[in-house]
């Protein structure tokens, strides 16, 4: 499989740059990602055919990604923007979006010789997919100098891939597919979107901003990390193998366990059986908790983090002796703690002690995206995407990216685990009974 070649780079402004409003404060749940990477997710698509009358010009449909992405700029001026700083006396250092239309940055590259089949058919997510996406290998904080959103189209030899690489200190999985679909709104010719996104809204009211954290809690962590070599493989679940797991779980422990609770318990469970560790050892399920659901006031389109992480510890031995309803009974049982008032009181608590999150985990599996997320939505104009992939931003063992599947009900997990780890699943059948090949 041949590389990734740049053909052109370019930075694309907001179309109409609106003086007002330039400053955008950070919260607590966008400050908490200042030392992890950004938000990596792209769409793989056919090719377009060329009409008679552009067949003379193949750019013609980068130059209208360009222009539409200008235009949805306009939207979304957060994302045309950089982070900025101000130091203060104290030691403290505090963090803000400045709106000044730097722009974001916009790729045109080719992959010569790679074709669709290359990309989705391999048990294993090939390398070159991680060269898909651009600005690779930055920490959120280091968007004072480079672009907040950076896109790369990549040609392959019949198909096309979309990447997106936004700083996860400006946006959640919500904000980020948000823009997604706006863009490709407005590249199908829209010319106002269906939902415009919500910058500012009472609940933050009450903060004191600029909020100031200790300038040694940013410079830590900056030197290199190192991580273990780590495969890729997305794992596909039917709507009704799902079913199936949902319905054992309900029967086994008579809660109330949701279909993403069940799968998840079920995954989590074989991925600890397959690892070679001390059955004393604690393990750490992380699960994204949204606020938007649960805060009033927060708009639904609010644009920003609105996220916290909720977390399950259990022996390695309890998770290969329990049963999927047990495990998933207790994720159920932390998801009903996650309430408006505790994600209020971890708001406050946050800013009277900040702690980064970091990439230095071990023994964790971490839910990242969402099946809910309209993905296989965002048609720019010449057909929906037949996959999805996401880039190497945030890659440690045990990130599971969850899409929705191709099919309606559906869900693939592309698991991010060691070697050895992926074999052996590949070889439980009590696993691979779940699976849909």
């Amino acid at each position: 499989m041949e590389g990734v070649r740049c053909i052109s780079s370019t930075i694309v402004q907001a179309a109409t740059h609106k003086a007002e409003n330039q400053r955008v404060e950070l919260t607590p749940w966008d400050l908490r990602l200042l030392l992890v990477g950004p938000i990596q997710k792209g769409l793989l698509f056919l090719k377009p055919k060329p009409s008679r009358e552009k067949e003379t010009d193949q750019n013609t449909f980068i130059r209208h990604l360009r222009t539409s992405l200008s235009h949805t700029l306009d939207y979304f001026p957060t994302l045309a923007g950089r982070l900025a700083t101000t130091e203060h006396d104290d030691e403290t250092i505090s963090f803000f979006i400045d709106c000044n239309n730097a722009g974001a940055l916009f790729i045109h590259a080719e992959a010569d010789g790679v074709t669709i089949s290359e990309v989705v058919k391999p048990v294993y997510v090939p390398p070159v997919v991680h060269s898909f996406f651009p600005l690779n290998g930055l920490r959120n904080s280091e968007g004072i100098f480079k672009p907040l959103l950076a896109v790369q189209v990549t040609e392959l030899v019949d198909g096309i891939f979309v990447g997106c690489t936004i700083n996860h200190s400006v946006v959640d999985g919500t904000s980020f597919w948000h823009f997604f679909n706006s863009w490709s709104e407005i590249s199908r010719g829209s010319f106002h979107l269906s939902k415009p996104p919500v910058f500012q809204c009472s609940f933050f009211d009450s903060i004191n901003y600029p909020i100031r954290i200790p300038q040694s809690l940013v410079n830590q962590f900056q030197e290199e990390l190192i991580l273990p070599h780590l495969k890729e493989r997305v794992f596909h679940f039917s709507k009704q193998s799902i079913a199936r797991l949902k319905a054992k779980a309900n029967v086994e422990v008579g809660t109330n366990i949701s279909s993403l609770q069940a799968l998840l318990s079920h995954f989590w469970r074989s991925a600890v059986r397959n690892k070679k560790l001390d059955p004393n050892e604690e393990m750490r399920y992380c699960m994204p908790i949204g606020a938007r659901p649960r805060l009033h006031e927060l708009p639904e389109q609010y644009f920003g983090n609105a996220i916290k992480y909720g977390i399950i510890t259990m022996k390695a031995k309890e998770l290969q002796e329990q049963r999927i309803g047990d495990i998933a009974r207790e994720m159920n049982r932390m998801v009903a703690t996650q309430t408006g008032e505790e994600l209020k009181n971890d708001f406050e608590s946050w800013i009277a002690s900040p702690k980064l999150m970091t990439a230095v985990m071990r023994n964790v599996m971490i839910t990242s995206s969402s099946p809910r997320f309209n993905m296989y939505g965002n048609d720019f104009g010449w057909g929906e995407p037949i996959s999805i992939r996401s880039g190497s931003g945030n890659k440690i063992d045990g990130m599971l990216t969850l899409f929705c599947g191709a099919e309606e009900g559906s869900i693939d997990i592309e698991a991010c685990l060691l070697p050895e780890t992926l074999d052996a699943m590949a070889n439980d059948q009590e696993f691979l009974d779940t699976l849909t090949i």
